[in-house]
């Protein structure tokens, strides 16, 4: 007799992770214990949490096991089915507390969730129908057939409020009610499952995880609709998936579930699986019944619309995966229960693939009408290894970049069209610091670009002019004027395109435009790429995030190589005052530096600190000064009065008398240092250390007149007529 029940995924990224090893290895140990006819070993679908990969989930008491590879099933099976005790060392942890969480319903990523859509995946094998049936599975087919007319199905399916989860969001209520008015015949409906999105896996993992759901949803609008015809139109690529389909589809004609009189009520339903070749395109729903009916997947001008005039001229109702999926819970609980699920204009769940720079990766179903930061905090637990979340992209390559500054916004069809972004499928990708926005929005436009199938004029030339000018920024040799450009082209995309990939292609670009404009500043005006992530644009990423532009890189080799004063000169010809930054930066360079992925970072803070304070407290100081005089440039002749002995005062006036000016510096008080000197206490920074840097400053040639304020003691019209420049340094007391 069976009394446990281990489920193993098999979706696409447990089994790539080495799941099917994990299954045979788990029946054979098994054996080896003589267990297995007390324990079963079951196939699902994938459970959600892709980066845990491969998982098992053991039945009835809930216990989940991440990573679990091969050679973890020996001491697993010693020591959950034999002794009876979990094996902690696969069970996932709590990022906060650090304790082990014991069971599924304990692990935050599920327990936050409410699954409508998914609520058989990863439960239940989807290779064998008579499980589905054991949950429910074409119990609501069989109800609508009994005692339902179509009039009644429809009018239910309008009073939920169900929205089509394909990104558009019209009714879908209303869609089948045009359908099932139109006079011709035959007619037919389609489920799209041509899931292009780069990062979104939403509809794949449900045809992997619960393929009969999509069948019994489109049997029901079928007899709602009056239709007799079906196709699931679905990629090559989705391997596991069409094989899963077809599995379903030929047990569902044997059980009568499919095909002539179902169930006996005198209603015929057949239904076909098509494969496309995989362009983005064919997922716009005109494209789509061009690829079904064996001709080029491009988009066609609208009106007629599907309902009246779709596959071979014939009345045509399209939905997607998700579509379907809710059409039997609804039917089972009532409208009503439906409708107080999300918010009021968009009732219901919705399925996201949550991936990107975040700690918990996959699947994650949640009401519609949840602001976006409960998915990215309380399901994704925030950015990875200590980095700061940027922003989210969602609805795919379509979608816009949400600053993290509007996170609050919830997640529904009205309230992201607000903000310039989409639902699309379902896509929700987490970019941090180390995302570059201008390099992400040309990357969108690079890939909508490729996918374009050229038809119309907007898209085509469109999307390639602006993926040219994108690019010329990432590379340093755009110019102001391309900002304004990339908007209006951007807005004229969208408004002249034919179809719904070319009208929200400029989404990525009309949205970092609106929210990082300083980015594209940056590359503009800087030519900096503050993530280091465009080439031509960083040295590498510790520099790119130094406010300073430091080259760390170099004076960090010098230093390796034991040429302490090359080291300092390349420090302070950076920043002249080293040795006082070595003490007090927040040194977000330590966030970027690329060493952790292999050990620890380096402290680049602490580097060049040390680089300063060994020249200054040592008898090289006098030879560096003589070093850094040399390579001062021939005097100009001209004369520059800087206001404020500060930071930002002293360090001009380092520069332009490297410059060769005559250099004058103003301070209202006795010393020299502004916000170092009198607001950072001793231990932090030692007087005496800034003492010495401001020694070398005055040895460049720079004089300090103090107790004198600018605009009191001396007015500034004096100032600008003894003076060629005045660069006013007034600091940030305030």
């Amino acid at each position: 007799m069976i009394r446990t029940h281990i489920l193993v995924c098999t979706g696409t990224g447990c089994t790539s992770s080495g799941s099917l090893v994990t299954r045979d290895a788990l029946l054979a140990e098994l054996k080896k214990h003589g267990l297995e006819r007390e324990i079963e070993v079951v196939e699902t679908g994938c459970m959600g949490r892709c980066d845990l990969g491969p998982v098992l989930l053991v039945h009835p008491d809930g216990t989940f096991y991440k990573n679990v590879l091969a050679a973890d099933v020996p001491m697993l099976v010693e020591e959950h089915f034999v002794k009876g005790r979990p094996y902690t060392k696969l069970l996932p942890q709590d990022p906060q507390t650090h304790n082990v969480v014991a069971t599924q319903a304990d692990f935050t990523f599920f327990n936050r969730q409410m699954r409508i859509v998914r609520y058989n995946c990863g439960v239940i094998d989807p290779e064998n129908i008579e499980e589905y049936i054991a949950r429910d599975g074409y119990s609501v087919l069989g109800k609508v057939l009994a005692s339902m007319t179509p009039e009644q199905v429809i009018g239910e399916i309008k009073a939920s409020g169900l929205r089509g989860r394909g990104g558009a969001g019209f009714p879908t209520g209303r869609k089948w009610e045009i359908m099932r008015q139109a006079p011709d015949f035959p007619k037919y409906v389609v489920c799209n499952a041509d899931e292009g999105d780069p990062g979104a896996f939403m509809n794949r993992s449900v045809l992997e995880g619960d393929p009969h759901s999509v069948l019994e949803g489109m049997a029901i609008g079928a007899y709602a609709m009056g239709s007799n015809r079906g196709f699931i139109y679905i990629r090559a690529e989705y391997g596991l998936a069409v094989k899963r389909l077809h599995i379903a589809i030929e047990q569902a004609y044997k059980y009568g579930l499919l095909g002539k009189n179902i169930l006996e009520k005198g209603f015929d339903f057949d239904v076909e699986v098509r494969i496309g070749a995989g362009a983005f395109v064919c997922g716009e729903e005109t494209a789509l019944m061009r690829s079904v009916e064996g001709r080029r997947g491009q988009p066609q001008p609208r009106p007629p619309f599907p309902a009246q005039r779709g596959l071979w001229g014939k009345p045509t109702n399209i939905n997607n995966v998700e579509t379907w999926c809710n059409i039997a819970p609804i039917i089972s609980r009532g409208a009503g229960w439906f409708a107080e699920t999300g918010s009021v204009k968009s009732p219901g769940t919705k399925v996201f693939s949550l991936v990107g720079k975040i700690q918990n990766t996959g699947l994650v179903e949640m009401p519609l009408g949840t602001p976006l930061k409960s998915f990215i905090y309380d399901i994704g637990e925030g950015a990875v290894a200590g980095r700061r979340v940027k922003a989210v992209q969602t609805g795919g390559p379509s979608g816009g970049c949400i600053p993290v500054e509007m996170l609050d916004t919830p997640v529904d069809y009205e309230s992201l069209a607000q903000i310039g972004s989409i639902m699309g499928s379902g896509g929700m990708v987490v970019l941090d610091e180390d995302n570059c926005m201008v390099d992400v929005a040309r990357y969108f436009v690079e890939f909508t670009h490729s996918e374009s199938c050229g038809k119309c004029v907007p898209c085509r030339v469109g999307l390639n002019k602006a993926l040219s000018i994108l690019s010329d920024i990432t590379k340093g040799s755009g110019t102001s004027e391309h900002l304004g450009l990339l908007d209006e082209l951007g807005r004229m995309v969208r408004e002249c395109s034919l179809c719904g990939l070319g009208q929200s292609a400029p989404n990525p670009v009309l949205t970092t435009i609106r929210h990082f404009r300083e980015e594209y500043e940056d590359h503009i005006l800087a030519h900096r790429c503050r993530a280091g992530v465009c080439q031509e644009l960083a040295l590498s990423p510790c520099e790119n995030s130094c406010p300073l532009r430091m080259n760390i890189p170099r004076f960090l080799e010098l230093y390796q190589e034991g040429r302490l004063e090359d080291a300092f000169e390349s420090v302070v010809l950076d920043n002249p005052l080293p040795a006082s930054t070595g003490r007090v930066c927040q040194h977000p360079c330590d966030n970027r530096c690329r060493r952790q992925s292999f050990d620890e970072v380096v402290n680049m803070r602490e580097v060049h600190r040390f680089i300063a304070d060994q020249i200054y407290q040592s008898d090289r100081f006098e030879p560096m000064v003589q070093r850094i005089l040399a390579r001062r440039l021939p005097p100009t002749g001209r004369k520059v009065a800087v206001a404020g002995a500060g930071p930002t005062g002293l360090t001009a006036a380092f520069y332009l008398a490297m410059l060769g000016h005559d250099v004058t510096i103003f301070e209202e008080r006795s010393e020299a240092g502004g916000m170092l000197r009198f607001a950072i206490p001793e231990y932090r920074l030692p007087k005496s250390v800034l003492r010495r840097e401001l020694d070398l400053i005055e040895r460049i040639g720079v004089r300090m007149v103090f107790n004198t304020r600018v605009g009191f003691d001396i007015p500034l019209n004096e100032l600008a007529s003894s003076f060629d420049a005045v660069f006013l340094s007034i600091g940030t007391w305030k």
